[in-house]
């Protein structure tokens, strides 16, 4: 088995919300392109949904319910969106 340093943080948690890793050298294989494909996702669903939140956030008459599901919302992609950098951050080569 690889060293814990060199496991791939994979961009979903198991059943009880611990983190799940991958042991593999092939960037190529099929977990490794479905959790690029999964990164990319959630990614593009933060960057979206910002877009969304920034207009609600800058309305003075917007109600409670609407302010605290986008705060729910954005703390959600947030979750993800540092998920997929402390993973790639990871993965980035060690200078010698």
């Amino acid at each position: 088995m690889t060293a814990q340093s060199q496991l791939r943080l994979l961009p979903w948690t198991g059943p009880e919300g611990k983190p799940c890793f991958l042991d593999t050298d092939d960037r190529e294989g099929f977990m490794s392109r479905l959790a690029d494909h999964i990164e990319a996702e959630q990614l593009g669903m933060a960057s979206e949904l910002l877009g969304q939140a920034l207009p609600i956030l800058d309305d003075e008459t917007a109600d409670l319910e609407k302010l605290k599901l986008i705060a729910a919302q954005l703390a959600g992609a947030l979750r993800d969106v540092l998920r997929v950098a402390t993973s790639r951050g990871h993965r980035l080569p060690t200078p010698e």
